[in-house]
Parts: structure tokens; sequence; C-alpha cells
């Protein structure tokens, strides 16, 4: 058994498409409609892992404040492959002006990893 894919609803589907395929080597599959619901979404693949898929409509209220935690979901975690890799990652996320939470750390259980924030707040975590 596998994760076949995790979804995340947004306001703005095509920045969060163009986010996760740049700086996370995802690949876009074609945009998907439905009139009907006024649902949009993406499938993004990755080179390893579950798919993510990207969902809009257009009126979903904001459960919590961006960036805090909160029950539910908690993070998304990338595993780049090295310390050298959240390192870069993390410094480029940053210049570009995307919220950088914490790290690049070691964590108490062992983890390299650091902490930002997707263009809409959704936490995510860079890990080796």
């Amino acid at each position: 058994m596998k994760i076949e894919h995790l979804a995340i609803w947004t306001e703005q589907l095509e920045l969060l498409k163009e986010f996760y395929c740049r700086y996370f080597g995802g690949k876009a599959g074609s945009l998907y409609q439905n009139p009907r619901h006024e649902f949009a979404s993406y499938f993004i693949e990755f080179s390893q892992g579950a798919r993510l898929e990207l969902m809009q409509m257009p009126v979903l209220p904001r459960p919590y404040p961006p960036g805090r935690q909160h029950l539910g979901w908690a993070h998304l975690a990338f595993a780049l492959g090295s310390e050298q890799a959240v390192d870069q990652l993390t410094t480029q996320l940053v210049q570009d002006g995307y919220t950088h939470l914490d790290g690049p750390r070691r964590t108490g259980d062992g983890y390299y990893e650091s902490t930002v924030l997707d263009p809409e707040g959704n936490r995510l975590e860079l890990t080796v």
C-alpha cells in the first residue's frame, strides 16, 4: 500500500502550481475543470513519492490564519537528498520572498530540516 496523492485547497491555483513545479521539480498534469461545481484542479507529479493535487473552488472559507499550527494536517515534507540541498532551497525561497519559519537545523529526533510557507501559508518541511 502507498499514499497515492495529497490534496490542498487553494485560492490561487496557477500560483501554487508554478511554485511546486519551480521549487520542487514537479510536473503538472492538464488542468481539470468541472464548470457545474466551479471546481478546477491540477495533479503535480514528483520524481518519487505521492502526487500533490491542487484544487480550487470559489467560496471555501479559510479555517485558520496562514502559517499557524492547527488540528488536522500539519505540514508537507520534501526530502531533498542532502543538507546542502536543504540549505540551498531555504536560501532561494527566502531570497524570493517566501516566509521562513525555522532552520535549517538538526531537530531533537535527528532530522535536518527547515520550515517555510508556500504562497498560501501551507507549512512545508525541507528535509534531507
